[in-house]
């Protein structure tokens, strides 16, 4: 969150924030708000001076022998209590009241971010391997077609067991998604120095506050009983949406040391979100499901040092997608695509053939969003009392976190299945990926089972 010392100091720039950000928030009101609680605070010093004095008073009127002024005073004493405990009220609601306000301003842009309105404005910032692609079939077979017929993606019994958006991966498709996370793990963990973290899958309201999720997007949780009305309640438990969640809260309330940072962790997930407001878009395949396998790079880094990591960490993001090679784009988010806790963002692409949407490159086929790498800057560290001491001697601040996918699992999966396609239907497994899968090296299904497998025959 931003602090409202800043936002008393800078409402031009926050005003900015809002504006490009495409954020509806009274921020008249907010500091209207907080100059009451100054004022109030400010009566609220006076008042207790006041009332010293005259508890000094009475002793001395007393000592003094002088009863009749010494009880005045007693009365004088009483009321300058009972104008504090009004005040102190008062003050006490407004500055709850300004705690919430807070939580809806979004993060301020970096000034290098591009201004946009939407995702129409972003930025293309890189594209790798789409020149050297492999030589494709004529007639790429979409995913969640082949997936059936391979048998390796069932949709049918998700739905029945789950729900639409839920799906089973099975034999060659469920191995597959493990390889990919697996393989995901060693690479972060052995090249580019993570520590591995498994968390808790629920969180508490207090963690999906302290990374942004809330209050602005509660209606896209999972919650575990009770329905969604009420964000603040901290008796309550969600589905995790993102590991980005449980890892950056491990460290909630806490102050580190200079030593310990730079802190890298990495977590295996599953996800799940209710993609609410997302009604009208894919509805087939894996592309966009209520949950789904994700590993998860999270950081704590001193601000001095969190733009330079904000380039490594991109960096390790699409190390994994070169290393599959598998063809992407990197694009630089505007301010009203980025979202609502970001100063800067990237989203990786990554490309699968066989749809040709009207966001598709040249060759047809479409760009699906893997990772979204991000810093926040001290944002969700002040949100979650996250701080350090650079040295022993020296007063707490605030750190930089930042976090991107590496990668999310399920569209992965969907470019290798259209990318390595084969003509005769069949998936070629990315190299990488076949110690993992116990040598396999193509897909090729499984006979289906059931009464309507045989209807079909």
């Amino acid at each position: 969150m931003l602090s409202r010392q800043f936002v008393r100091e800078n409402p031009d720039e926050v005003r900015r924030a809002l504006d490009t950000k495409g954020v509806d928030v009274d921020l008249d009101r907010i500091l209207e708000i907080d100059a009451e609680w100054r004022e109030l605070k400010a009566e609220g010093d006076d008042l207790r001076h006041r009332r010293n004095e005259v508890s000094s008073e009475i002793g001395e009127l007393k000592r003094e022998g002088k009863e009749e002024a010494a009880e005045a005073a007693i009365e004088r004493s009483q009321e300058l209590k009972e104008d504090l405990e009004a005040v102190e009220e008062r003050a006490d609601e407004l500055e709850a009241e300004l705690e919430r306000a807070l939580l809806e301003l979004p993060n301020v842009p970096h000034p290098e971010a591009p201004v946009g309105d939407d995702e129409s404005d972003n930025v293309e910032a890189e594209r790798w391997g789409f020149e050297d692609r492999r030589a494709l079939p004529d007639d790429v077979v979409p995913h969640y077609d082949l997936g059936e017929e391979l048998d390796v993606l069932d949709f049918e019994r998700g739905a029945k067991v789950s729900g639409g958006g839920f799906y089973f991966a099975k034999g060659e498709g469920a191995r597959l998604e493990h390889a990919l996370v697996q393989f995901m793990l060693e690479l972060h963990r052995t090249e580019h120095d993570y520590t591995d973290v498994f968390p808790p899958i629920p969180v508490n309201s207090a963690s999906m506050r302290g990374t942004g999720q809330f209050p602005k997007f509660v209606e896209d949780a999972y919650r575990l009983g009770g329905d969604n009305d009420d964000p603040y309640d901290d008796d309550d438990l969600w589905l995790l949406p993102t590991a980005e969640v449980p890892v950056t809260n491990m460290y909630r309330d806490e102050i580190l040391l200079d030593d310990d940072l730079p802190i890298k962790h990495q977590a295996y997930t599953p996800n799940f979100r209710r993609e609410a407001g997302e009604h009208g878009t894919e509805t087939r395949g894996i592309v966009r499901v209520h949950q789904f396998n994700k590993v998860e790079l999270v950081n704590f880094v001193r601000p001095e040092d969190s733009y330079d990591r904000l380039e490594e960490l991109l960096d390790e993001a699409t190390a994994v997608l070169e290393r599959l090679g598998l063809p992407y784009r990197v694009l630089e988010m505007c301010t009203g695509d980025m979202g609502f806790t970001q100063a800067k963002k990237y989203d990786v692409e990554v490309w699968a053939p066989a749809d040709d949407m009207d966001d598709g490159p040249e060759a047809g086929g479409r760009w699906l969003e893997v990772s979204s790498v991000s810093n926040f800057e001290e944002f969700q560290a002040r949100r979650a009392g996250i701080q350090y001491r650079p040295e022993q001697h020296e007063s707490a601040e605030y750190l930089h976190t930042l976090n991107g996918s590496g990668v999310a699992v399920p569209r992965v999966v969907v470019a290798i299945m259209e990318y390595y396609q084969n003509d005769d239907g069949t998936v070629e497994v990315p190299e990488p990926l076949r110690p993992y899968m116990g040598g396999t090296e193509r897909i090729e299904g499984q006979d289906a089972v059931g009464e309507s497998a045989v209807g079909d025959e």
